[in-house]
């Protein structure tokens, strides 16, 4: 349901990126964590790679994220590629895998094949512990031609050679240890294409014998969102008591903020019941849609309003300068194609062929739109710095001009925390308490909010205030010192 980034690598999945030596791999740094894991992307998702190098394939394919465990219905077609991911999940002990196959079928990828027997055997599912993953990358160096349907370290789950005389097969597993696992289909003969339609399930046992479809890592999520949409939804209704009460002062920005905080709580309740529902009968029952609708519209308004405020508008002055204008004519776009790879990623999951290439057109439209926001801001602090020195208004001029260095910095401290901290936290974090990434940028989230909607609200001006000379004097020495502020 939910889009998530490419760089969010859970702990586990580090190891087995770093963990082939011997000795154990330093604490994972921020290129360890993020920057090295997207080369190894770039560099491994080739049909070549695909078809020489097994390992391989499972170390690009394990760096993903834990998936929300929906029942999944994947086709997959005229497909070659040695390992497909299928699904994360976080069990307890008792859980449940069931997995469906019908209208299997197999043919040679190419034409210099055709003569091949095809092995059923060298073909199927299988599920792999986390605790295990450091095991089977040391397997994997001692042994020749190494396929992980013959490894030691996985749970066979079926074959091929399980298959009925219809190409279909159903199974079912009962989970004894409590881990996070992975629900990998290998295909050890990359000389043929499978084609095949996959049902999958999984889910914990809850108290009362009912289903649970929701990772263990995940459980406390519903209601974190529906807490925070009760806390947008006071937040919306006192920003519109605000307005009111200066609706004399009011400016066009105000109503945007306003929309952004509708949107932003209609975008949790959404996510709150989608995963309620995901979690009771396996299915979102329609909420992902209202969750993508009003998230895309959560998105664009929120990077319009960081915009807006960075160049000024309604604030400083009545109008954007035509290089302001084409910032954002590049950031709404941009969170149009960011929107709907999210759909993408969230709706087709990494069994897709294409799963990579959108989650790294979701990462680079992300970074350009957090680039492009602020330059807005570095140009008013600019202009105010410039306008000191000329209009003989320092006590004023000084308290805008701290005011958006001090929004400059909250935009920074922001972004970065939400798109780099947590992704290397994430790392280094066990699947239990996934959940607490989710409270932290949400936390964070509100925190920014609070703060921009806070020092941007409507207030009443006094344009008879008496400022006297000696508090000119000493803002205009402060304004000089401020010249020295480095962006």
């Amino acid at each position: 349901m939910h889009a998530v980034r490419l760089t969010q690598i859970p702990a586990m999945h580090y190891v087995l990126l770093f963990s082939i030596h011997p000795h154990p791999p330093p604490p994972p740094s921020l290129f360890n964590s993020i920057i090295k894991p997207l080369i190894m992307i770039l560099i491994f998702n080739s049909p070549l790679m695909a078809t020489s190098h097994h390992l391989l394939i499972l170390l690009l394919l394990s760096i993903l994220p834990t998936t929300f465990a929906e029942i999944k219905n994947t086709h997959i077609f005229s497909d070659a590629r040695p390992m497909i991911l299928f699904e994360q999940f976080g069990f307890l002990r008792g859980g449940r895998l069931s997995i469906s196959i019908s209208h299997v079928q197999w043919s040679p990828a190419f034409t210099s094949t055709t003569t091949s027997t095809f092995n059923t055997s060298l073909t199927g599912f299988f599920l792999i512990p986390n605790a295990y993953y450091p095991r089977i990358i040391n397997e994997s160096e001692y042994t020749p031609r190494f396929c992980p349907l013959l490894s030691h370290y996985i749970i066979p789950v079926l074959t091929f050679t399980d298959l009925t005389k219809d190409r279909s097969c159903d199974r079912a597993l009962s989970i004894d240890i409590a881990d996070e696992y992975s629900l990998f289909f290998g295909n050890c003969q990359p000389m043929f294409d499978v084609t095949m339609d996959v049902r999958t399930e999984m889910y914990n046992v809850d108290a009362t014998g009912g289903k649970d479809y929701l990772p263990l890592g995940r459980r406390p999520v519903p209601k974190i969102y529906f807490g925070f949409f009760l806390v947008y939804l006071l937040f919306f209704l006192v920003w519109i008591w605000v307005c009111c009460k200066q609706r004399k002062t009011v400016e066009k920005i105000h109503l945007v903020m306003g929309g952004l905080l509708l949107f932003k709580a209609l975008k949790l309740v959404s996510a709150s019941e989608d995963l309620w529902h995901v979690k009771r009968t396996g299915s979102p029952h329609g909420w992902d849609v209202a969750f993508y609708f009003f998230g895309f519209f959560k998105g664009v308004l929120l990077f319009t309003v960081i915009v807006l405020i960075g160049t000024g508008w309604s604030f400083l002055k009545p109008y954007l300068q035509e290089r302001e204008k084409k910032i954002l004519m590049i950031v709404i776009p941009m969170q149009v194609i960011e929107n709907i790879a999210a759909v993408v990623i969230g709706e087709t999951g990494p069994a897709e062929p294409d799963f990579l290439t959108w989650n790294q057109i979701f990462l680079t439209v992300d970074i350009i739109c957090c680039a492009a926001v602020f330059f807005p801001i570095i140009w008013s602090i600019k202009n105010l710095q410039e306008a000191s020195k000329t209009d003989g208004k320092a006590a004023r001029n000084l308290e805008k001009l701290t005011l958006f260095k001090q929004f400059y910095v909250v935009v920074v401290s922001y972004l970065y925390f939400t798109r780099i901290f947590l992704s290397a936290f994430i790392a280094m974090l066990s699947y239990k308490y996934r959940w607490t990434v989710t409270a932290a940028e949400e936390g964070a989230s509100l925190g920014f909010y609070l703060f921009v909607f806070y020092n941007f609200q409507p207030v009443e001006k006094n344009p008879y205030l008496y400022i006297g000379d000696e508090e000119e004097a000493a803002a205009g020495g402060a304004l000089e010192m401020e010249e020295s502020f480095e962006l």
